[in-house]
């Protein structure tokens, strides 16, 4: 079995595994930290935080603890634009991740505004032009992929961040594929709300972040009620031993993730060039635009994705993103970056990680290679069929 769907979810590292185990040893309530069994938990909770600052480069007090980058959104777009009723509206870029479009919808059915759609080109990047005909003094925030998750092409966060501070807005960046996969201090910097998960980068599920400025926390509206835990603005008992793994992943992430980087991107482009051989006749969406060393997304010219994904079950791959792997359609990614339903159709998405090896890439490709012309033989013999009748 070869798994090379690393944008949908990572293995825990074992390192983290271990510091993991350690943390449930800490069991008792963080809140309740006026006796030494509360204050272990809390500390462990604070090492994490101050883990999770040093890789995104801010002060702990940006930091607040989540259930992974979904809740994060819902937090942080529903407590700004709830917090902002003059400013009603929110801007967002056609090929957002689903759960980041639906915590958008939310928040302008609640706060009685729209949201604005931007559409991006043939690779993916936002119009930028259409982006600054649509952002004016009624927009809250500008939502935008750092890297999107189905074909790994980076947006210009420095730009679109210009456009909407020129109006005021804020810039909310979800950062949930580039976190952990190379450098990403321009994002950060210019980012005035940023979410991300740790099950993307080698931590348990069940922890995320979102990170926002002291001075932005002020001005949002709790959504989560509870005993005051993140600064008030995320109520609940802390899920201490995720968060101890969170922490680490992202210390571990701040070591590696340029040497993974260089290293997954040698064993892409090996695998792509592998399949641009064999069986030929691939397209790489996206290719023009910079991209996440990790992912391609390819279409395979006449091979139904679906087909030929369930032509290799021991090649785990998918067509789209984890969170609509289930729903028979095309992706909304590659429908806004201007393919048909059917291009759409043929066009899997490969992502590669940290425990990739030479060897399961080899494999990866021969099966590939098999599955498609496979596919593309059962299609050519269906139609001749169809032809003679």
């Amino acid at each position: 079995m070869v798994y090379l769907d690393y944008n949908a979810s990572t293995p825990v590292d074992q390192r983290i595994l271990s510091a993991v185990a350690e943390a449930t040893d800490a069991f008792a309530n963080a809140a309740s930290s006026h006796h030494a069994a509360g204050r272990a938990a809390a500390d462990l909770i604070e090492e994490a935080r101050g883990r999770v600052a040093s890789l995104v480069g801010r002060g702990m007090q940006d930091v607040l603890f989540t259930s992974g980058a979904s809740e994060g959104a819902t937090l942080g777009l529903l407590g700004l634009m709830l917090g902002a009723p003059d400013r009603p509206n929110v801007v967002v870029s056609a090929t957002e991740h689903k759960a980041i479009m639906a915590a958008a919808e939310l928040g302008a059915r609640l706060s009685g505004g729209e949201v604005r759609r931007i559409r991006v080109d043939t690779d993916g990047l936002v119009d930028l032009e259409m982006l600054d005909d649509r952002v004016d003094e009624s927009v809250a925030a500008v939502v935008v992929m750092a890297a999107n998750n189905e074909t790994g092409v980076v947006s210009p966060i420095p730009q679109v961040a210009r456009v909407a501070q020129l109006a005021g807005a804020l810039c909310f960046i979800d950062a949930t594929q580039l976190v952990g996969k190379g450098s990403f201090t321009d994002v950060t910097r210019v980012a005035d709300l940023m979410v991300f998960s740790s099950h993307k980068m080698y931590g348990p599920k069940g922890a995320g972040a979102l990170i926002v400025s002291r001075q932005v926390q002020k001005a949002m509206v709790p959504i989560s009620a509870g005993g005051g835990q993140e600064r008030g603005l995320r109520g609940g008992t802390q899920n201490t031993a995720s968060i101890a793994g969170f922490g680490l992943a992202a210390e571990l992430a701040a070591k590696e993730q340029m040497s993974d980087s260089v290293r997954i991107g040698r064993l892409s482009n090996d695998l792509l060039n592998a399949l641009c051989d064999e069986p030929g006749d691939v397209q790489l969406n996206g290719g023009e635009a910079q991209r996440l060393t990790n992912t391609l997304n390819l279409r395979f010219v006449g091979a139904d994705a679906d087909a030929v994904m369930a032509s290799m079950p021991d090649v785990m791959v998918s067509s789209g993103s984890a969170c609509q792997s289930s729903v028979p359609s095309p992706s909304h990614v590659l429908l806004a970056m201007g393919l048909t339903a059917a291009e759409a159709s043929e066009s899997l998405r490969i992502s590669l990680g940290r425990p990739t090896t030479r060897e399961e890439v080899e494999v990866a490709a021969s099966k590939i290679a098999q599955a498609v012309n496979r596919v593309r033989d059962l299609t050519a013999d269906k139609g001749s069929r169809h032809d003679d009748a």
